[in-house]
């Protein structure tokens, strides 16, 4: 029986370009500033590289149909360089592509490297495809907001939260966030804001206000994986691997039946129980020392705590605001700002959320460092609508953890 690739695959190197409203570039520059600082940090070169995956999920409006713009820009050595699109968890699935090649043996060194250039196309939010067969077969209406929101009030009604409670808690979701994000060089948002600001902003969708709401944003983000034994002999101490890698996806039972109430992603639930057994994480409240969650909404953050099972059902909101995901509580969430202060450059954002818990795990962190010691770091790349997604959970933490 698979029994997982736990300490199989090691990162060797990470990059991250600066997320924000990037005029002055295009998406292969992006990929470039990312791939750079990944190459730098592995201390290799390019024909080192077997094999890479690129991310992209919006690609009529960033660099086309094909891997072909990747291999270019990095000057990648005629490897073989796949395209993937899994919603906004492609970063985690390009991550998965290269972690299973080095895991298999496919690859000895391998690239995955994710972009979006969102900021060009004059569009408020996410662009909009023009609708066709895929979007008649998979069901998808209605706007990012609306379907989140009722998210909440499916979430506010099954747990019997006062409406005012629930605002508070979404509240302290994005104010500390804010907090975090202003010590970030890298995020797009660095301002801190306070609970009166988010509680009286202009309203998106009942309840979701503007600060409840993660931007729009250009970003990239690139991982080089490869063995702890290659990463050893390069030099490399202190190892960061890969626990856990796993992804589920909605088989339609949210949507064709009775039994899901539209209070929690389903998804998730499913893909924490597998990526927990495959880690050797019994306890993830006490074991997991950082989370990097898709708040692509506030709410969705305050549900995700209670379907990676960190919080009790219902008890997220208590959670939150007693700090224990604040930077300095017992178990931080979006210590780098997350989605709420970097955007959602939808190919980058799940290797970003890798890349935190990376710097967090070798003590690089600047002046977000978290002072204990870092063991496990999950992150959790969420995409589509509540009601029909693909989740992605990625657990990474140090060698022999």
């Amino acid at each position: 029986m698979a029994s997982g690739i736990k300490d199989r695959v090691a990162i060797l190197g990470m990059g991250c370009a600066r997320f924000g409203e990037r005029w002055d570039v295009d998406g292969e520059t992006l990929m470039v500033e990312a791939y750079t600082e990944a190459l730098e940090d592995a201390g290799i070169d390019t024909s080192s590289i077997e094999a890479a995956w690129l991310a992209v999920g919006m690609d009529a409006f960033n660099i086309g149909p094909s891997a072909i713009p990747a291999s270019v820009a990095l000057r990648l050595d005629n490897i073989p360089v796949t395209k993937v699109e899994n919603y906004c968890a492609s970063g985690t699935e390009a991550f998965r592509g290269a972690v299973y090649a080095v895991a298999s043996g496919a690859a000895d060194i391998a690239l995955a490297i994710g972009v979006e250039k969102l900021k060009d196309t004059g569009y408020g939010g996410l662009p909009v495809r023009s609708r066709g067969t895929m979007f008649d077969m998979i069901g998808v209406v209605g706007s990012a907001p609306g379907s989140f929101a009722q998210l909440a009030g499916a979430y506010q009604a099954r747990h019997g939260i006062p409406p005012q409670d629930l605002k508070r808690a979404m509240a302290h979701v994005s104010v500390k966030s804010h907090a975090n994000g202003a010590k970030n060089p890298k995020a797009h948002l660095r301002k801190p804001i306070d609970m009166d600001t988010v509680i009286n902003a202009p309203m998106v969708a009942e309840p979701l206000g503007l600060f409840d709401c993660c931007g729009v944003s250009d970003g990239a983000a690139c991982a080089i994986v490869t063995t702890p034994e290659i990463a050893r002999a390069l030099g490399k101490k202190d190892l960061v691997t890969i626990k856990a890698l796993q992804l589920a996806v909605s088989n339609g039972w949210e949507l064709q039946g009775a039994g899901w109430d539209g209070s929690y992603v389903h998804t998730t639930r499913i893909a924490a129980e597998r990526a927990y057994r495959e880690a050797g994480i019994t306890d993830p409240r006490s074991q997991l020392s950082l989370m990097e969650v898709h708040d692509c909404f506030s709410i969705t953050e305050l549900v995700t705590m209670e379907d990676l099972g960190i919080s009790p059902v219902g008890g997220a909101a208590r959670d939150v605001l007693d700090g224990f995901y604040d930077a300095d509580g017992t178990l931080p969430c979006q210590i780098d700002g997350g989605l709420k202060c970097f955007g959602h450059p939808i190919g980058a954002s799940g290797l970003r959320m890798i890349y935190e818990n990376y710097l967090q795990m070798q003590g690089r962190a600047g002046e977000r460092q978290r002072r204990q010691q870092p063991v496990f770091g999950l992150s959790h790349n969420l995409g589509g609508m509540p009601n029909q997604n693909v989740c992605a959970i990625a657990i990474v933490g140090l060698e022999g953890a």
